[in-house]
């Protein structure tokens, strides 16, 4: 993987990621795909109305149903999904600990399979392998997550634990590439630490010093955050702590978030985005736009001719109006999923790429507060 800072205005960066399979502009928000599938949207919807460089699997769903061996079997992600830009797969860690009868002990996570019951043990090598067989174009590695608030012992334990997990997956994965196993592959590792600042610095400290056989890895992520922290809380522990992080390596902020999430976090020099909000809030009736958010089921909408936002080129908005979408979904047809995702998405892919074009020209700062006075909710 190549990675290359092009521009920066203040601490907001332009940048490209380019992989085996897609060269991707950041700041880059990837539609979440759980189970190597967008919701409600196929490959065709990707690459004709949304043309995303990179999406997110989820290899805790994936291992368990089709499992790993049989999207390996399939060609991996790629060939089985008929998307052929980027993949990152999660480590599948958040799903496992969010689990009620999930237990961490200091080798990995024991937890019982939300479908069947089955048992099964994540290690950080385990992790690896799987998403091996996914063929996926970034890899995390296994984290210890803890929930938020949490004592300050506990925090301690979680850093210890993602800091020796992640060695071993380093370890492993470059073991891996040198037997010829996921040699296109890239792994990026998880600060965890909560919102205490000493903890945060002590894990981002302890996970760039990494290295082995002279590798380090490819890109750093901050996990733990968006769990239920005030904003502020999570904006602090962010501007705390991308300065410790790598200049040459992309960096990553896991499952946030709202539109205004992605604009403070840019600014506080975040590169990478991930979250189900723009799908999952398009099929409880929430719709994003240039002025804020609509709920598009209110009866308001019910003979509106205007398209969802006349500032969008997307599809749905070229195509459909809102009192259209308001009668499919108090209709509950199937197609309203499909054409409100397919706006939520193209608003935020369309979002990070103003964004920057703001930053190539030195005019972050203008964009967002015009970002923020075109807003009435």
């Amino acid at each position: 993987m190549k990675f290359k800072v092009l521009a920066k205005d203040g601490k907001s960066r332009y940048g490209k990621i380019e992989t085996e399979n897609s060269i991707i502009e950041t700041p880059v928000f990837m539609p979440v795909g759980t189970v190597a599938s967008v919701k409600g949207l196929d490959s065709v919807d990707l690459t004709q109305h949304l043309k995303p460089e990179i999406i997110l699997a989820n290899t805790y769903h994936l291992y368990l149903k089709p499992t790993s061996k049989v999207v390996e079997n399939m060609g991996g992600l790629h060939e089985f999904t008929g998307f052929k830009k980027s993949f990152l797969t999660d480590s599948g860690g958040f799903q496992a600990f969010s689990l009620k009868d999930s237990k961490t002990d200091d080798n990995g996570i024991h937890f019982k399979s939300h479908f069947d019951g089955s048992k099964h043990y994540f290690t950080p090598e385990k992790v690896i392998d799987i998403q091996n067989s996914l063929g996926s174009d970034i890899m995390m590695v296994l984290d210890d997550l803890i929930a938020l608030p949490a004592e300050d012992e506990r925090i301690k334990d979680s850093i210890e634990r993602t800091t020796d997990w992640a060695e071993k997956s380093l370890k492993h994965h470059i073991d891996n590439q040198e037997k010829g196993v996921g040699k296109s592959q890239n792994l990026f590792a998880i600060i965890q630490g909560g919102t205490s600042l000493k903890h945060r610095e002590k894990s981002v400290t302890e996970l760039i010093g990494l290295e082995y056989k002279g590798k380090k890895f490819d890109g750093y992520a901050i996990g733990g955050l968006s769990v239920g922290e005030p904003n502020q809380a999570m904006y602090d522990t962010v501007e705390f702590t991308t300065p410790f992080m790598p200049e040459n390596k992309p960096r990553y902020l896991m499952g946030v978030g709202t539109p205004e999430d992605l604009i403070e976090n840019i600014e506080r020099g975040i590169d990478m985005f991930d979250c189900v909000m723009p799908t999952r809030n398009a099929r409880n009736g929430t719709i994003f736009t240039t002025f804020g958010r609509i709920s598009i089921k209110a009866s308001r909408f019910r003979e509106d001719k205007s398209p969802i936002d006349l500032n969008c080129d997307c599809f749905t908005c070229q195509n459909y109006s809102r009192g259209y979408l308001n009668h499919l979904f108090r209709a509950k047809e199937i197609s309203y999923g499909r054409l409100a995702s397919i706006h939520n998405l193209y608003y935020y892919l369309d979002l990070m790429k103003k964004v920057r074009d703001a930053i190539k020209i030195g005019e972050f700062q203008k964009f967002k507060k015009e970002f923020y006075s075109a807003r009435t909710k």
